[in-house]
């Protein structure tokens, strides 16, 4: 196995999250509606769940949660956490706070990086353990990913939604995070999509996108992205029972 001088986890927490974030007490007021991963869950912020899940194994050295520039909620959420740092380097897109990120955190080019979305704060010891068992003596890297059970269709077009087909399931797999590559190949991988224009929504795309395959790591229903509205009922059950 090489060996390892750092593993260090990312968490993006830049964003807004429109679609689950909590809307201004009076619609009319031009207060900017409270992002998803402050949200409560069992009486504390979705993104310290998040960042506590990460903090389980003893691995990890340090939690880098990067945050917009203007945040004034993170400190309070991640108050008397160890080995954590906020880094206010949110860019425009996830790939661009991790970019950010990446440049600040301090990481060599052979450490390890863990990027764990904010909005998976139900991602059990057992699969972490896994990933990083599983990456650290793989030459590419690899993320938590769930092989896909439902049928999958296609949208057509026309105002009313239809289907235009039906893709085999088989050999899909849903991406899920964290998601694990050493810093400099991430970096370079980032680099190689922002050049060349390529919209990735996750480090593993943009590994792919130099010819790399990373390694798939089962992972758990748990560990879903809390996205609408309906899901913080759902995950804050699923916190309660673990």
């Amino acid at each position: 196995m090489r060996p390892i001088s750092r593993l260090i986890a990312i968490v993006p927490a830049g964003g807004v999250g429109a679609r689950a974030a909590d809307p201004a007490p009076d619609p009319a007021a031009a207060a900017p509606v409270r992002p998803k991963q402050y949200r409560l869950l069992g009486g504390r912020p979705m993104l310290r769940h998040a960042v506590q899940a990460l903090l389980r194994d003893d691995r990890i050295g340090q939690v880098v949660v990067a945050v917009g520039p203007d945040d004034t909620l993170a400190g309070a959420a991640l108050e008397g956490l160890p080995r954590v740092a906020c880094l206010p380097c949110g860019g425009a897109t996830r790939a661009e706070t991790v970019t950010n990120a990446l440049a600040r955190c301090g990481a060599e080019a052979d450490d390890w990086v863990l990027v764990h979305d904010a909005a998976r704060p139900g991602l059990p010891a057992e699969v972490l353990r896994a990933l990083i068992d599983a990456c650290l003596d793989d030459e590419v890297g690899g993320l938590v990913a769930m092989p896909v059970a439902d049928t999958i269709k296609t949208q057509g077009g026309g105002a009313v939604p239809r289907v235009a087909g039906t893709v085999p399931r088989e050999g899909l797999w849903q991406a899920q995070t964290p998601q694990m590559f050493r810093a400099g190949l991430l970096r370079r991988a980032l680099a190689h999509a922002a050049v060349r224009g390529l919209a990735v929504t996750d480090e593993a795309s943009a590994v792919e996108a130099l010819g790399l395959a990373p390694r798939l790591v089962a992972g758990t229903l748990s560990n879903f992205k809390v996205t609408w509205p309906q899901d913080f009922a759902l995950m804050e059950k699923l916190l309660d029972a673990s």
